[in-house]
């Protein structure tokens, strides 16, 4: 493996696997075909999912970009049904408050087609929840060490763990419930971590039904300099 010093650190060859272009054509539209099938999901099955899917779906995830590489996340992956039943128990308490209290009217009435409530059932049924935690900064020796773009590394981490998970043929949710507090407490994680993000992880359930929606176009979305 050919080496060499940049800044007195140690940088290795990239191995680079060039397709030609055809190919990498074909690859681009297999992957958005794919991905284009992603729907969240909010009626899991019970069914049961290999130890080693989760690792690989979370590793995955771990490959992202970081600023200065910190990799500032902690995957924390429940299979508890008591963690599990807390969790609900906490974020319906807050959806409640929210959906009641919180919300604008037209925020409830843009929610409307895609037929969600406070109510989280799908919290205990599957077989797994993942809570992704930032880390606002590592601790070395008692030493405070700063992490950087923490915000947009863990959300670019998210997007792999979404992705992977549907790549394994696996169904979730992004589910944001506001605050989330409830969910470093419940999970004794340390001072330097913020809850992000919470998925439940599982097969959708035998009859799932979800929102009849168009995806926006490439002209809504994209803008091509020439």
């Amino acid at each position: 493996m050919k080496e060499k010093l940049i800044n007195g650190h140690t940088h290795i060859l990239l191995k680079n696997d060039k397709s030609e272009v055809e190919t990498v054509s074909i690859k681009s539209e297999e992957f958005y075909l794919s991905m284009n099938k992603r729907r969240s999901v909010r009626d899991f099955s019970k069914q049961n999912i290999p130890k080693e899917v989760i690792e690989n779906i979370v590793k995955t995830a771990s490959t992202a970009p970081s600023g200065a590489h910190k990799q500032p996340w902690t995957f924390c992956i429940i299979s508890n049904p008591d963690l599990k039943s807390k969790i609900r128990e906490a974020a319906e308490k807050e959806e409640y408050e929210s959906y009641q209290n919180r919300m604008s009217e037209q925020w409830l009435k843009d929610l409307e087609p895609i037929g969600t409530d406070w109510e989280k059932p799908f919290l205990e049924t599957v077989p797994y929840i993942i809570v992704v935690f930032k880390k606002i900064y590592d601790e070395e020796e008692g030493q405070k060490k700063t992490n950087y773009y923490v915000n947009e590394s863990v959300g670019i981490a998210c997007g792999f763990l979404i992705a992977a998970i549907h790549q394994a043929g696996l169904a979730t949710l992004t589910h944001t419930p506001s605050p989330m507090n409830f969910l470093t407490e419940i999970l004794e994680r340390p001072k330097n971590e913020r809850p992000y993000l919470l998925l439940p992880v599982g097969y959708p359930a035998e009859e799932t039904y979800v929102p009849k929606l168009e995806r926006k176009g490439l002209e809504e979305v994209a803008q091509f300099y020439k």
